[in-house]
Order: C-alpha cells, then sequence, then structure tokens
C-alpha cells in the first residue's frame, strides 16, 4: 500500500503593501511630529517652523472672517486616501482641512476619516515641497476633494486646484504673493495673499 500525499492548498500571506500599512496605523509617533504614508515610505516629520504655522494661522483668520459658509478647520485630521493612478498616497494629514461647520464632520470621526464632505484641503510647503506640488496634489483630487489650496513658500505664490476629475484637478488659479486670489464657493472671497510677504 502507498501513501498519497494530500495537497493543501497554499494560503497567501498579507502583502507587503498590507505589512506596511498596518505598521504604519499602528505607529507610535512621537509628540508634535507627524506621520504619513507616501510612496510606499512612512515618512516621518519634525514640527513645523513657526512661519509655517504663522501662514497657516492668517489663511485660517481669512476663512473664517470672509468665507461665504461657516467653516470648521483642523491642523491635525487624518485623511484615509485611496491610492491608484498618479496617486501614491494611503494616508495624509493636510496642514489645514476645512469642512462646512454645519456638518460637524469632525466630530465623531475616527483618527484616519473618509475625506467625504471636506470643503478643502490646505498645504503649506516645507522640507517636501514637491510631495504637496505633486502627489498631494494627485491624491486629493482622486479623493474628489473639491478645493486644494497650496501656499508656496520657495516660489512665493498660492495655487487654488479645484474641480477634481480622476487624480487631477482641471481648474488651476494661482497668485503671486501680494496679488488677491479668488476663493471659489462654498468659501466665496477673495483671499488677501499680501499677508504672506
Amino acid at each position: 500500500m502507498s501513501a498519497m500525499a494530500q495537497e493543501h492548498p497554499v494560503q497567501a500571506g498579507p502583502s507587503e503593501a498590507d505589512i506596511l500599512l498596518a505598521g504604519f496605523l499602528d505607529l507610535a509617533t512621537p509628540e508634535g511630529f507627524r506621520a504619513e504614508l507616501i510612496e510606499g515610505e512612512i515618512v516621518v516629520t519634525p514640527p513645523a517652523d513657526g512661519d509655517h504655522e504663522d501662514y497657516i494661522g492668517l489663511l485660517i483668520d481669512q476663512v473664517g472672517q470672509h468665507a461665504t459658509v461657516r467653516m470648521q478647520v483642523s491642523g491635525n485630521k487624518g485623511l484615509r486616501l485611496s491610492s491608484g493612478g498618479r496617486c501614491p498616497k494611503d494616508h495624509a494629514i493636510p496642514d489645514a482641512t476645512f469642512a462646512p461647520l454645519e456638518r460637524r464632520l469632525f466630530r465623531g470621526a475616527p483618527p484616519w476619516m473618509d475625506p467625504g464632505g471636506v470643503a478643502m484641503v490646505a498645504e503649506i510647503t516645507s522640507s517636501k515641497a514637491m510631495q504637496d506640488r505633486i502627489a498631494k496634489r494627485h491624491c486629493y483630487a482622486r479623493a474628489q476633494i473639491p478645493l486644494y489650496l497650496l501656499v508656496d513658500r520657495e516660489e512665493s505664490r498660492v495655487t487654488v486646484f479645484a474641480k477634481p476629475e480622476g487624480d487631477e484637478y482641471t481648474e488651476v488659479h494661482l497668485a503671486s504673493f501680494g496679488k488677491p486670489l479668488a476663493l471659489p464657493e462654498p468659501f466665496g472671497f477673495e483671499l488677501d495673499t499680501a499677508v504672506f510677504l
């Protein structure tokens, strides 16, 4: 009598991307530091410099004073994104995330929330300016976030990207520091960029 080998299906383990994502989500980042998963790498950045925070404060102040719809803002809201196409990111923490106050979008939201309902995200360039200019732009468009505002300190200009389609915005409006920049509804006002000089 001969013994027959039994075939057992080979079970695939988690993919490298799944392992990386699990490690990222379990990461204990030091207080004040920010971690993002960008192009398959966990990127940890130190607290921002004073000028970066000054620009964010000036932007938030103008939105609070002039937007046609009252906005709620978060500076630490993790957004769960869908990588693919030209979007390499799975998770991002914009410098500022704006949502209509009446929606109370942040209340009860998990640390990494779906971006549905977000009106605009804003980034102020820092040490990784190319990620703000390219990778994040594609990811925010892919997530169907209606507006992406980029304050580019190195280029001395502000850009608002609007009308996402696929992983790109179909409208781009920019202004050099010192020139006004119209923000579409639900903001509906001209951003004074002279404050960034």
